[in-house]
């Protein structure tokens, strides 16, 4: 399929409610959106790196600018049939995963407009459906955070995701257990703290009946992980330290996980996030499919990367009414009173921009032509 011309839209979606972790707060949402045009279709990518370098050295203004001047014109005009010569056309550029992946998820969605299959069937996925868990960011109050869980375990979520960091750790996971001893409750650091100085309060987290730890340690950090692993009974997982397959092939190498959150947009796309899929199947390693906040479009693809049969983890698939006012794609991504994100055969992605929404949150846009 030779790619025919490419657009890429730098786009922000402001949140209902600020989303807080330990490296900061996100008002809006800073997201990359690409457009191949290819065989008679067009389709959308799209990958959420945030506005500042907080999550990942990326930004959503420095995957812009590297997707409109390196990766586009790179493959423009170029025949393209399978995932892995996009991303060899790109190898030549290092990192950037983020800038990567809005690129490799478009010709995805392109690909699976061009042979009329669904994004959840081309990617190899059995059912169209995928659970998902409930996720809350750091509160005001320990008591604000007690009523959304409550409210959770009401909905019948399979499982709760705490945001943790300084101060908001130890204290409300007490309360929180105090007041919800059975659910299942994982925590995640973002990469907020330290194996030496944290150590009290990292072998603390044991106490609590945690399905895992993720991401406890510096955001580029295999070795201390593996230290940490060996020396509480808490699962570490990784997110921010993996970032392609062989990061993964590294980590479990020295043992630094024991499970794995696997995010298309920090790995560069689809395929290695394939790869790494397949790789935790063969270790026997529990998997699960990461959310950025993504628009209708990037939680549509992450959805269909949920629909795999080895990630056995309830995703972080959100809503589209959880976290935005008005989602830009026709339909928005919901869940049932199952939890689940249920596709279609639909093909494509799915959810598709309406043109006037897309319009009204792009910051900035660049369109090319072979």
């Amino acid at each position: 399929m030779k790619i025919e011309s490419a657009e890429v839209r730098y786009v922000e979606l402001p949140l209902i409610s600020p989303w807080r972790t330990a490296y900061g707060e996100d008002p809006t949402i800073h997201s990359i959106m690409v457009k191949l045009t290819g065989g008679g279709h067009s389709a959308w990518g799209e990958s959420t790196p945030f506005f500042a370098p907080t999550y990942s050295p990326e930004t959503a203004r420095s995957a812009f600018e590297n997707v409109r001047t390196f990766f586009l014109p790179r493959i423009l005009g170029e025949e393209i049939d399978l995932a892995a010569e996009l991303l060899d056309l790109l190898s030549v550029f290092k990192g950037n995963s983020f800038a990567k992946a809005s690129v490799e998820t478009a010709w995805w969605a392109l690909q699976s407009l061009s042979i009329s299959e669904p994004l959840w069937r081309v990617l190899g996925g059995k059912q169209p459906e995928v659970v998902c868990g409930a996720d809350f960011g750091v509160q005001d109050t320990i008591d604000e955070l007690l009523a959304l869980i409550q409210g959770a375990v009401d909905q019948g979520f399979p499982r709760i995701k705490l945001k943790v960091k300084h101060g908001w750790d130890i204290e409300m996971l007490e309360a929180v257990r105090s007041t919800f001893p059975d659910p299942v409750i994982h925590v995640d650091c973002n990469s907020g703290y330290d194996l030496h100085e944290d150590a009290d309060t990292l072998k603390a987290f044991d106490r609590f009946n945690l399905a895992m730890i993720e991401q406890p340690l510096f955001h580029t950090d295999l070795i201390e992980h593996a230290e940490l692993q060996k020396s509480i009974g808490t699962p570490v997982c990784l997110d921010e330290s993996v970032k392609s397959p062989r990061d993964f092939k590294l980590a479990m190498k020295v043992g630094a996980c024991r499970m794995i959150n696997v995010k298309p947009g920090r790995v560069g796309g689809l395929y290695y996030a394939k790869q790494i899929h397949d790789m935790a199947v063969a270790e026997g390693m529990e998997a699960w499919v990461g959310g950025m906040l993504e628009s209708g479009v990037g939680a549509g693809i992450c959805a269909a990367l949920g629909t795999l049969p080895g990630f056995t983890y309830p995703a972080d698939v959100f809503p589209s009414s959880r976290f935005y006012t008005e989602d830009i794609t026709h339909r928005w991504i919901e869940q049932d009173d199952r939890c689940r994100v249920v596709l279609d055969e639909t093909p494509g992605v799915g959810f598709e921009p309406v043109t006037d929404r897309l319009e009204r949150v792009t910051v900035a846009k660049f369109n090319l032509d072979a």
